[in-house]
């Protein structure tokens, strides 16, 4: 038998796991492990300036393509408790990644000792497994049941905690003999799938709420053909955004408080079925369950059983992975089509598609400062279909996914449940890192972008090109717009007049000075007609100076984003003008008729 140290057993494991990416920050306590990744070789490293950062360059790793698995690395202490929000992150949304951590030696992992905290208690809420291993011989089976479970029924994080004389012990273990364990994910049986689609044959106005579970399940082109065999149109979540393209005739829009569309919210509310698959039935999404369950009739199909009736009992619930449940869904289709048992539905697709044709928000606005809902037409303009978008949480994120267009699954990558501010900027340079030769596109606030902007010196030093769309107000809209019921604007306000840069009046921070200092390209713009040049030249920059480049839009300090103010998706407020003529939305994909 091969003796090394357990180490080198768990880098030697994650090789054969498929692992070729790690990013982290090194430390005393986990100093053996990054000795055996450097002695093995195989596996790119990526230096982050924050361990929080590491953990959400891996999110964005994992979101990226099929299969990946993100994994960060950090030594004991705050290094593990920083990325905890990563993990959380990662919980929410189902996404596997997997956390390194060192730890003080066995012997004092209890007596107070320097950066010794128990990692695997703090982080056990929000991992499908957080253990400290405490005997060397245990490495490999922990790692191997660390994929295992990462990969297995609903996918998520998983944190491994390794005292310092754990890893530098010497165990007998074979790397040329090992085999990842068998993936399990529960399948949906025949019987089951008849069911559901005899209840949405039976149906009228039927639709499909595609959620991440799809895109997770790599299931989006089953999904596609399941809508066309049937005729249903499909409601993307927020999170299964890009399951079917954005222009695709059974597309209906997006249904909820905020990320939502006109149209798809009036075609939702005339509907009596949803069959939903992979979704959680989040609640921006819902709002009042009285309002979004009245009148229709629910089918749930999850991978994880108990999130079946979580949010409310749907009438039919099937525990199945998407890809199984689909595969049955698209044969039982075509069995059913080919005897002409389908109903016809395209005076329904059709009622959908008119509704998106009449139902739209204006984005054109030549305003200075600049309106937000320009920024994002300009962005429709410069960044194509292939372009993989990033954003977290706010206004910008809102408003772009009102507005934005996404055609093809794991283009729009998205933080859902956490919504941590600060996530883009290393979440888009794990996607560029994933996917090198990308159209990567993040979208931040000012304040999104503040949190961990020192993240763009890792794009700077790892050559790790991508463009970001900073839109800047100097207020944390979101909250100041959640302000407005209680008629208070409070803390709010980020505006302050540089001493350095006082051309930029009330704005504050200038982050094109900030940017540039960090080993980066920046470029800012006040005019809207600037805003496609600014975009061409970024696009331009990035590909020669293979660094992040940032473009500013100072935007006019408030702006009200379309969103429902009762939590009910019959309700949402349009603060701003709605599109009345083809020349207020011009990149809207279907034309307004007037």
């Amino acid at each position: 038998m091969a003796r090394m140290t357990a180490a080198r057993a768990a880098v030697e494991i994650l090789k054969r796991e498929g692992v070729s990416d790690a990013f982290g920050v090194p430390g005393a306590a986990i100093n053996p492990f990054y000795a055996a990744l450097k002695a093995a070789g195989g596996i790119h490293h990526t230096l982050a300036r924050h361990v929080e950062g590491a953990s959400h360059m891996a999110e964005g790793y994992t979101r990226t393509r099929p299969g990946n698995i993100g994994v960060c690395i950090g030594t004991s202490g705050p290094a593990g408790t920083d990325m905890v929000t990563g993990l959380y992150s990662a919980t929410g949304d189902s996404i596997p990644i997997l956390c390194i951590t060192g730890q003080a030696p066995t012997s004092v992992i209890h007596k107070e000792d320097f950066q010794a905290v128990d990692i695997a208690s703090i982080a056990g809420p929000v991992t499908k497994m957080a253990v400290t291993v405490l005997e060397a011989a245990q490495v490999p089976g922990v790692f191997q049941q660390a994929f295992h479970l990462m990969r297995s029924g609903r996918p998520g994080p998983v944190l491994v905690d390794l005292p310092i004389d754990v890893q530098l012990t010497e165990i007998e273990f074979d790397p040329e003999t090992y085999e990842p364990l068998p993936v399990y994910k529960p399948a949906a049986t025949r019987a089951q799938i008849e069911k559901a689609l005899g209840m949405l044959n039976a149906s009228e106005r039927p639709l499909i709420v595609a959620g991440g579970g799809v895109i997770n399940a790599d299931a989006a082109e089953l999904l596609v053909e399941f809508a066309e065999l049937t005729g249903t149109p499909v409601v993307p979540t927020l999170m299964g955004w890009g399951a079917l393209p954005d222009d695709h005739e059974l597309n209906a829009g997006m249904v909820g408080l905020q990320t939502s569309h006109r149209y798809g919210n009036a075609t939702f509310l005339e509907s009596d079925f949803v069959l939903g698959i992979g979704n959680r039935w989040a609640n921006r999404h819902t709002g009042k369950l009285d309002v979004y369950t009245a009148g229709r009739a629910f089918v749930h199909v999850d991978i994880e059983p108990t999130q079946i009736g979580r949010i409310f009992a749907p009438d039919y619930g099937i525990a199945s992975d998407a890809k199984a449940a689909l595969e049955l869904f698209v044969a039982v289709a075509r069995e059913l089509k080919s005897e002409g048992s389908l109903p016809d539905r395209s005076a329904w697709a059709a009622s959908a598609q008119e509704k998106r044709s009449t139902l739209q928000r204006r984005t054109h606005f030549d305003d200075i400062p600049i309106k937000p809902q320009r920024v994002y037409e300009e962005m429709n303009k410069a960044f194509g279909p292939e372009t993989r978008y990033v954003s977290t949480i706010g206004l910008s994120q809102i408003a772009g996914a009102q507005m934005l267009h996404v055609y093809r699954p794991r283009h729009w990558i998205n933080c859902g449940q956490a919504g941590p501010l600060g996530w883009t900027i290393p979440a888009a340079l794990g996607v560029a890192k994933a996917d090198p030769e990308a159209s990567v596109v993040a979208l931040s606030g000012d304040y999104d972008f503040q949190f961990m902007i020192e993240e763009l010196a890792v794009g700077a030093q790892h050559r790790i090109p991508y463009v970001h769309v900073l839109v800047n107000n100097a207020y944390l809209g979101l909250i100041r717009q959640a302000q407005l019921g209680l008629d208070i604007n409070f803390q709010v306000n980020l505006e302050f007049e540089n001493i350095n840069s006082p051309e930029l009046g009330v704005y504050g921070v200038d982050h094109v000075k900030v940017v540039e200092g960090l080993g980066c390209k920046a470029i800012r713009v006040t005019d809207p007609a600037d805003l496609g040049t600014a975009f061409e030249q970024a696009k331009k920059l990035a590909a020669e100076f293979r660094v992040p480049v940032v473009v500013e839009a100072i935007l006019e300090r408030v702006t009200n984003i379309s969103m429902s103010r009762t939590n009910d998706i019959g309700e949402v407020v349009e603060f701003e003008e709605i599109a009345t003529e083809p020349g207020h939305a011009p990149t809207s994909i279907r034309t307004l008729k007037v």
